[in-house]
């Protein structure tokens, strides 16, 4: 070899260095990593299928997405956070986000709420994607709490149309109570079956801006309002409405009360309907809670699971990019049916699945608030208490002063107020 031919191939060698080093540095930069929770084979497959979306939409942006199974994934979150975070994690609303905005470690969304639309779009869930003001999350999808029953038990006893007061509830109550019909299950050996009660009579009585007061250490628990929540709770223990021994069964053991038509009724959220037998589904409906008091601005349970930007990512610029593409109506739907949710985008196309479409239509109109469940707005050890008292409430009703006067001491333990 000649050594002007040596110097020629030295040269397209550096050459070719230098362009695959420059386009390895800009791939670098195009680069967006996620952590994704899931649940099951269906919600890892729906996510991939947005990623590939994405992809194509995006050539320039290379996507590295890891799976971590939901519980793990728990127990890594604040590692990543505080440490190497990927450019987008996936987590809940409320007080578990706040938990990590108020550590500076989720980014401020406001901008993208602004600058996208998502005031309106997801107007129904801001206040739980918000922490003092701003948005530290994109909501993904959320699912509904509400009434199950049994038709035919309804007619059997006459009762006409599902119950939209809290006298019609009774009502109804009554009339199933005076055929032999338990007219309300409920799994209180699983405790946050009883926090569903709960929540639901506060934000009827009391409304969601109280009930997220007292979620966050702000109320005491001797508060007139808070025991007003028991007492009108402990109207229906007392007329026994609820089925015996309650705290016995867990929510798989409660069940077959409904499916069996020994119960007509079940308070709790849309995820339980993929275990209906198939023969009681045509029977099952749903309907929203009843209201108490016309004066209280109706509010929900509607647990969000959203998206959220680590304040350390490397990668903003496509992170911003990617929470643009999976906030669309499209998008939202194609998540819910695959996580068997609802999408929180108020302009996504309504499920088809008819329990699904009423849960859908609850929480796209609600304009009283969406709360995100009592474990999920408040710290973990002040929520175990309060659903071990509401086990010692259920267990023995007359108990509840000092039921009360326990969680009182217990509040001012943990939030020091």
């Amino acid at each position: 070899m000649t050594l002007k031919l040596r110097k020629v191939l030295i040269a397209v060698a550096l050459t070719a260095a230098t362009a695959a080093a420059s386009m390895a540095g800009s791939a670098q930069a195009g680069t967006l990593t996620m952590n994704i929770a899931f649940k099951g084979a269906s919600q890892r497959a729906v996510w991939q299928q947005v990623v590939d979306e994405f992809r194509k939409a995006h050539p320039g942006t290379d996507v590295n997405v890891s799976f971590i199974d939901e519980e793990a994934y728990k127990v890594q979150l604040p590692g990543w956070l505080s440490t190497a975070p990927p450019d987008i994690v996936n987590w809940h609303d409320g007080e578990r986000m706040a938990y990590y905005a108020q550590r500076g470690l989720f980014d401020d969304l406001s901008g993208d709420w602004s600058k996208n639309g998502w005031n309106s779009t997801y107007a129904s869930t801001k206040e739980a994607s918000s922490y003092k003001g701003k948005q530290y999350a994109a909501p993904t999808v959320y699912y509904s709490w509400g009434m199950f029953y049994r038709k035919d038990l309804f007619q059997k006893v006459g009762i006409a149309e599902e119950p939209k007061t809290w006298d019609q509830f009774l009502d109804a109550c009554k009339k199933l109570k005076a055929a032999g019909i338990t007219p309300i299950a409920v799994a209180g050996r699983d405790a946050w079956t009883l926090a569903g009660w709960f929540d639901y009579l506060d934000l009827r009585l009391n409304g969601n801006a109280f009930h997220q007061k007292l979620m966050a250490g702000e109320v005491p628990y001797t508060d007139p309002r808070v025991k007003k929540v028991y007492t009108t709770w402990k109207q229906l223990i007392d007329a026994g409405y609820f089925i015996d021994n309650s705290l016995s069964y867990d929510l798989d053991s409660a069940q077959p009360f409904l499916f069996q038509g020994k119960a007509a009724m079940m308070l709790m959220g849309t995820f339980i309907t993929g275990g209906f037998p198939a023969n009681v589904k045509p029977q099952m409906g749903y309907f929203q809670f009843p209201i108490i008091d016309a004066k209280v601005p109706t509010a929900e349970d509607g647990p969000v699971e959203s998206l959220h930007i680590p304040s350390k990512a490397k990668n903003k610029a496509d992170a911003h990019a990617f929470l643009a593409f999976v906030e669309t109506p499209d998008i939202g739907a194609q998540l819910a049916t695959g996580l068997g949710s609802l999408s929180a985008n108020s302009k996504s196309p309504e499920p088809e699945d008819p329990i699904s479409k009423i849960g859908f239509q609850i929480l796209a109109n609600t304009k009283g608030g969406i709360a995100q469940f009592y474990d999920r707005d408040m710290t973990k050890e002040m929520a175990d208490e309060g659903m071990k008292g509401m086990q010692q409430f259920v267990a023995d009703p007359s108990r509840l002063d000092d039921v009360l006067a326990q969680l009182e001491q217990t509040r001012q333990r943990i939030y020091k107020k």
